[in-house]
């Protein structure tokens, strides 16, 4: 990869004591402030949440799975319809995975070789081949800002032997994957393309991660995604990965840390020069009854919580919570009524929104260090000390 090649990341800050720092990434679509978290919307929706929730929130992006979306309701049919962005009607950033976490479903993924992937179709049961040159058909057609390459995604109980046999399939994909995305956009200017992300693989083995990150960049992609990590393993050898990885990438190149979606984590992560999340966590704990707030992550299901009239957060100006209590979020979701599950949800989506947006904030006056500390000390410790009195 040379540096004349385009980079559609610009620095706008940097923090004082750490390595986080905001920036700007550009897209067809318009400008994207970093660091950001994006809920999934694996087919097309952030599930119990509409579009008109989304822009209230002030959610910036989204992630969408390119494998579902291209079953159901098929590539071709959202290409018709205007588009993601334009078929969900969201108007921030649509990014769309290439389905190779699927790989890590024992009910949908079956095979791979040098070539691609045989997967299991959840809606019909038959088999089907996903090559990276028809990854990369399905994520143009679907027409997001952002497409993710083909990658190998190996399982965090895997042997380095296989870790390794999936960062050689990684590299493999990856240099097919840009070559269709550029004979697909060939003639497209430049400020007008969809932006292709190359993933890194090689677990927690720092030999085997430096490899992919390596390949991965002499490759030469718009931005540069760390996979395979935040699956079971000790947050240390998370974090060291991210350090390993960062020592060989440009600094001015943007960094996704895919799958992340625990609030300390996310924060530790930019502390190390990250800047872009997504992950399940935040609306699935919500449907659970783990909701997040500025203190700790509350357990509405307590029966503690059954006749209180507090909001879920004293702090958050959410709709949620500047309409409804635990007492009233805690029924509905123990009689799994629909209102229930978009409540929750709604406000641990707006939390990590405003969270972001704190964490911008914070390295833009230098503090982000200070906020970090205080972030670990206040929601961490309160978890911790719960943990001892039970």
């Amino acid at each position: 990869m040379t540096g004349k090649e385009y980079n559609p990341f610009q620095i706008t800050h940097k923090d004082k004591k750490t390595k986080a720092r905001t920036g700007l990434l550009n897209t067809k679509k318009g400008k994207i402030e970093t660091p950001f978290f994006m809920p999934v919307a694996t087919k097309a929706s952030v599930k119990h949440l509409s579009s008109k929730d989304l822009n209230e929130i002030g959610v910036s992006a989204v992630i969408s799975n390119t494998f579902i979306l291209g079953l159901k309701p098929g590539a071709k049919q959202i290409q018709k319809l205007g588009g993601i962005g334009k078929f969900m009607n969201f108007n921030g950033v649509n990014v769309t995975d290439s389905g190779g976490f699927q790989m890590y479903s024992k009910n949908l993924f079956i095979k791979s070789n040098e070539s691609g992937v045989w997967f299991r179709n959840p809606f019909t049961q038959e088999k089907i081949y996903i090559t990276p040159s028809l990854d990369m058909q399905l994520q143009f057609e679907i027409n997001s800002e952002v497409a993710m390459c083909l990658d190998s995604m190996p399982l965090i109980e895997d042997s380095k032997e296989k870790i390794a046999e999936a960062v050689r399939k990684t590299t493999k994909w990856a240099e097919k994957c840009k070559e269709e995305q550029n004979r697909l956009q060939k003639n497209i200017p430049q400020e007008k393309r969809q932006l292709l992300f190359g993933i890194s693989q090689g677990g927690i083995y720092k030999d085997l991660r430096e490899k992919s990150v390596k390949e991965i960049l002499n490759v030469g992609f718009d931005g540069y995604a760390l996979g395979g990590l935040a699956l079971g393993e000790k947050r240390g050898d998370e974090y060291k990965m991210i350090e390993v990885a960062k020592k060989i990438l440009p600094e001015n190149r943007i960094v996704y840390l895919m799958g992340i979606g625990d609030p300390i984590e996310i924060l530790e992560a930019i502390s190390r020069g990250v800047d872009m999340f997504d992950s399940r966590l935040p609306t699935q704990n919500a449907r659970r009854g783990t909701i997040f707030t500025s203190k700790e992550k509350l357990r509405i299901f307590n029966k503690k919580y059954e006749l209180d009239t507090s909001p879920l957060d004293k702090n958050c100006q959410c709709f949620t919570c500047q309409n409804y209590s635990r007492a009233y979020i805690r029924y509905l979701l123990k009689q799994e009524e629909g209102l229930g599950y978009r409540l929750a949800t709604y406000h641990n989506v707006y939390f990590m929104t405003k969270l972001m947006e704190k964490a911008k904030e914070e390295i833009t006056k230098g503090k982000f260090g200070e906020f970090l500390k205080k972030m670990k000390r206040d929601w961490r410790g309160r978890i911790n000390k719960k943990i001892k009195k039970n």
